[in-house]
C-alpha cells in the first residue's frame, strides 16, 4: 500500500514539475504565426496578435494588442482592436506534437467598427473570404462554398464597444457588448447570445441561432433570434437623423429571422414620450405598435405585412413600404383612423408640434383621418383629410376670444367652444403645419372657413371668414350693415399669435374692399348704399 502511495505521489510530483516547467521548456510564442494564420484564415482578414503567454492551469494562450484589418473598400483603420486575446488549446497535442488545436477564443474589451456603404454593403460582409496571397494552414476545401472547415467550441466577446455608422466620422457607439457563441462553424448552425448597452442608457438582447456562415457575404448568413430592447433612446441610437426631430424611449419584444435574402421581423413595440417633429414635445401617453415586416436585403426595401398603432384605447391601421437610399431611410405609409375618440388623439398633438391654447383641453367627440406619410425619415411629410365631430374645447371660448370682432358680430360669449364639425386637408412637414379648406361649425357662433399655417415655432397665420345663415348673430349685423352680399354673409378676420395664445383680428382691408364692391351697385348709387351701411353700423333706421 505504501508503495502504491509513493508511486502516486511521484507521478503527481512529476506532473506538477512538468506543468511548472513547461512554459520555460516550450516557447509558446513560436506558435504565434500559426495561430495568426489560422485565425486570419477563419476570418478572411489579416489578424495580428502580440506576444503569447501560456497558462498551463487554464490551458490558455494569452496575447495582448489584437488587431483585425478592415475591408479596404471601407477603411484603412482596423475593423477590430482588442485589449487581449485568450485562446483555449488542447495541451496534449501541444506537449507531444507541438501542434495547436484551438477550443475557444475570448476577446477582452474589443472595439469593433461597423460601417455601411451607400449601396447597403457592410464592412463585415467580406469576413470569411480567403485572404489573397496568404497560405492557409487549415483545410479550406471541405466547407460550403469553399469556406474553410473551422470549428470553435466557444467564442466570447467580453465588455466590447461597437460603433455603427456610414463613415468613420459619423458613428454611434454601443458599449457593454457581450457575445457568446458555441460550436461556431462554416458548415452548420450555432447558438449565440448578444447583450449590449445602447446609446442613451437602454439595453439590447438577442438570443438565437445563426449559420451556416455565408463566406461570400457574411451579412447574408441565415439566422433567427428573439430580440428584446428596453428604454432605447431613439434620438441617441444614430439610426435616425437628428434633424428629423423624432425622439422617445422604445421597449420592444419580437422575433427576427433571415434566410439570407429576406429578413422578417415581427413583434410589439411601445414608445414612451414620443416626439415626431423637431418643434414637438413628448406625447403625454405611450403609443404601442404591433407589426410584421419583410425586408429584401438585396433591394434594400421592405413592406409592412401587418401594422396596428394603439393610442389610448384606440387602434389605428398603418400599412405601406420603406426603403434605404444611400444614407437615408424613406417611407411611404398610409394611416387610417376611423372614429377615434378625441381624448386618444389629444395626447399625440404635442408630438406633432400642436399645442392647445393655454388652460384648454379637448373633451368628447370623434376624429376621423386618412393620412399619407411619405419621404425620408428626416423630412417626413404627412398629408390627408382630417375630420372632427361633436367635440368640446373646454377652457377656451372662441366667442370671447373674438372680442375684437364683437362690434361686427355680436357673438355670444361662452367659456367653452362646442365644435360640431371641423374638417380640413392637412399637411404636416418639418417647416410646420398647413390647413387648407378649413371648415369649422361652432355652436352659437356659426360657420368659419379659411386656410392657414402653424410654423415650426407654433406661430399662427390664418385668413378666415366667419359666416352664419340669415338670422344668426353675424348674419343679422352684416345684413344691417349692408355687407351681407359683399362678404357672403360673413366677416373676414385673421388669426395671429401662437397656438398657446391665439389672437383674432378683424381683416379691415378685406371688409372695406368687399364692402365697397357691394356699395357701388349696378345703378351706381354709391352714396345711398354707403349711407345705408353707416346707418346699419350705427344702429339708425334707413330713411
Amino acid at each position: 500500500m505504501k508503495k502504491i502511495l509513493l508511486i502516486t505521489a511521484v507521478v503527481i510530483g512529476v506532473a506538477l514539475v512538468a506543468a511548472i516547467a513547461l512554459p520555460f521548456v516550450i516557447d509558446v510564442d513560436q506558435f504565434r504565426p500559426t495561430i495568426q494564420n489560422e485565425l486570419s484564415a477563419m476570418l478572411g482578414r489579416e489578424m495580428t496578435i502580440g506576444h503569447l503567454d501560456l497558462s498551463i492551469v487554464r490551458g490558455h494562450l494569452k496575447a495582448a494588442d489584437i488587431s483585425i484589418s478592415d475591408d479596404a473598400a471601407f477603411s484603412s483603420a482596423p475593423f477590430v482592436r482588442a485589449q487581449s486575446l485568450e485562446v483555449g488549446i488542447d495541451l496534449i497535442p501541444l506537449i507531444f506534437s507541438r501542434t495547436v488545436h484551438i477550443r475557444s477564443i475570448t476577446l477582452q474589451k474589443p472595439q469593433v467598427a461597423l460601417l455601411r456603404s451607400t449601396s447597403g454593403q457592410w464592412n463585415f460582409s467580406s469576413i470569411g473570404q480567403q485572404v489573397k496571397g496568404k497560405k492557409l494552414s487549415i483545410d479550406s476545401s471541405a466547407g460550403p462554398q469553399g469556406a474553410p472547415e473551422f470549428t470553435v467550441q466557444t467564442l466570447n466577446i467580453v465588455d466590447g464597444r461597437l460603433s455603427i455608422g456610414n463613415s468613420p466620422n459619423r458613428q454611434q457607439t454601443y458599449d457593454g457588448v457581450n457575445v457568446t457563441a458555441e460550436n461556431v462553424s462554416y458548415s452548420s448552425m450555432f447558438p449565440f447570445t448578444v447583450k449590449a448597452n445602447t446609446p442613451g442608457g437602454g439595453t439590447l438582447q438577442l438570443e438565437g441561432k445563426a449559420g451556416p456562415i455565408d463566406s461570400r457575404d457574411t451579412a447574408q448568413t441565415p439566422f433567427q433570434a428573439k430580440a428584446a430592447l428596453k428604454q432605447v433612446d431613439l434620438a441617441a441610437t444614430g439610426i435616425l437623423d437628428p434633424s428629423s426631430g423624432i425622439a422617445g424611449k422604445l421597449d420592444y419584444q419580437g422575433e427576427v429571422r433571415s434566410d439570407g435574402k429576406v429578413a422578417h421581423t415581427e413583434g410589439a413595440a411601445t414608445l414612451d414620450k414620443l416626439r415626431l417633429v423637431a418643434s414637438g414635445v413628448p406625447a403625454t401617453q405611450p403609443v404601442s405598435i404591433d407589426y410584421a415586416s419583410d425586408y429584401n436585403l438585396a433591394k434594400q426595401s421592405g413592406q409592412l405585412t401587418k401594422g396596428q398603432v394603439r393610442t389610448g384605447k384606440s387602434n389605428l391601421a398603418i400599412s405601406g413600404t420603406y426603403a434605404t437610399h444611400g444614407t437615408s431611410e424613406e417611407v411611404h405609409m398610409k394611416l387610417s383612423a376611423p372614429n377615434v375618440p378625441v381624448q386618444d388623439i389629444q395626447a399625440l398633438l404635442p408630438a406633432l408640434g400642436v399645442t392647445l391654447p393655454a388652460g384648454s383641453s379637448l373633451q368628447g367627440g370623434d376624429v376621423k383621418a386618412n393620412l399619407s406619410i411619405d419621404g425620408p425619415i428626416e423630412r417626413l411629410v404627412t398629408t390627408g383629410d382630417l375630420n372632427v365631430s361633436n367635440a368640446k374645447l373646454s377652457g377656451f371660448g372662441l366667442g370671447s376670444k373674438m372680442a375684437a370682432l364683437s362690434a361686427f358680430t355680436g357673438v355670444k360669449q361662452s367659456p367653452d367652444t362646442l365644435v360640431q364639425v371641423l374638417s380640413s386637408n392637412v399637411r404636416i412637414a418639418p417647416e410646420g403645419i398647413r390647413l387648407d379648406g378649413l371648415n369649422l361649425v361652432v355652436a352659437d357662433l356659426g360657420t368659419i372657413t379659411g386656410a392657414g399655417t402653424i410654423d415650426s415655432n407654433k406661430v399662427l397665420n390664418f385668413k378666415m371668414l366667419a359666416a352664419v345663415a340669415s338670422g344668426g348673430a353675424i348674419g343679422n349685423l352684416t345684413t344691417r350693415a349692408g355687407l351681407g352680399g359683399a362678404t357672403s354673409g360673413g366677416i373676414p378676420f385673421s388669426i395671429q399669435g401662437t397656438t398657446e395664445n391665439p389672437v383674432f383680428l378683424p381683416d379691415a382691408r378685406a371688409m372695406v374692399t368687399a364692402g365697397l364692391a357691394n356699395l357701388v351697385g349696378p345703378s351706381g348709387a354709391a352714396g345711398q348704399n354707403l349711407g345705408g351701411v353707416l346707418g346699419g353700423l350705427l344702429g339708425k333706421k334707413k330713411q
